[in-house]
């Protein structure tokens, strides 16, 4: 598939090929340029939400139909990977885990199905867009940047919830203002716990972004082999494409987790006092 995309691209070449699949679908811009301009990433949306609703669907489906009895193979699917999150939970927090089982699993199954898009043919879906009207397509919603950011500013904002929550406003306060040097280097203090604060979404988003973003990329420049005119290389091609989409399946599962067990180990310390 990477032969006919490539030919339809109108820069031509393998460059261009890679400047194509790098270019998200955007709802048109707004403003001139500078910092204020901005871009709808509609790719993103789109797989995100579709996604997010298919494994809402699923479970809820399983849920419903579940028995006390032998499970059959989904339920038995849900049943553990249900009982993986919830010990690793488990063994992280040792709070109430009503809400944070679920955000957890919910973290988990999500950003796991974002990266197994990965896996798909390079030019699979940007070839069904291009023939719904979209010039551009991107099946990763994990690769872009604002995503990867959108969750991990979602993590903080309830960080900073359950810090108010488990410790009062008074005493979060005091201890931002007085954790780890006491009440005496109060400035260096609260520069320190809002560099710490902020880093958390920054290592979160960052992390995630750039391993798919470079196993996005790594597929891309393999598919290019397809292209070079010659049975060799495409046979490479072949061979690349097998085992880094092996490899590339460990990568996406193992972020998944990072993600998810960040998360709960971010939400554990915002209950701890210094």
């Amino acid at each position: 598939m990477g032969l006919n995309m490539l030919a339809n691209t109108p820069e031509g070449g393998f460059t261009g090929y890679i400047q194509h699949h790098m270019k998200f679908w955007n709802l048109p811009h707004v403003g001139e340029g500078g910092f204020w301009s901005w871009s709808v990433h509609m790719d993103s949306i789109l797989i995100s939400l579709v996604l997010g609703v298919l494994f809402s669907a699923w479970f809820w489906m399983k849920a419903r139909k579940a028995t006390p009895g032998v499970p059959g193979k989904g339920q038995a699917f849900v049943e553990l990977v249900l009982e993986f999150v919830d010990g690793q939970v488990k063994d992280v927090f040792h709070g109430d885990r009503r809400i944070l089982g679920p955000l957890a699993l919910t973290i988990f199954v999500w950003v796991f199905l974002m990266n197994f898009m990965d896996l798909l043919p390079v030019d699979l879906l940007p070839w069904i867009a291009e023939h719904s009207g979209a010039s551009h397509f991107r099946a990763v919603p994990t690769a872009d940047l604002n995503v990867t950011f959108a969750m991990s500013i979602t993590v903080l904002v309830l960080v900073i919830f359950y810090s108010f929550k488990a410790k009062g406003t008074g005493g979060y306060m005091k201890e931002l203002f007085t954790a780890p040097f006491g009440p005496w280097l109060a400035p260096f203090n609260i520069l320190l716990n809002i560099v710490e604060l902020l880093s958390k979404p920054v290592s979160l988003s960052m992390r995630l972004f750039g391993n798919m973003y470079a196993g996005e990329m790594v597929f891309m420049l393999i598919a290019g082999l397809f292209s070079a005119g010659s049975w060799l290389l495409y046979g490479f091609g072949i061979i690349g494409y097998t085992a880094w989409g092996i490899f590339h399946i460990l990568i996406i599962s193992i972020q998944a987790f990072i993600f998810m067990v960040l998360t709960v180990v971010y939400i554990s310390m915002a209950h701890d006092h210094h």
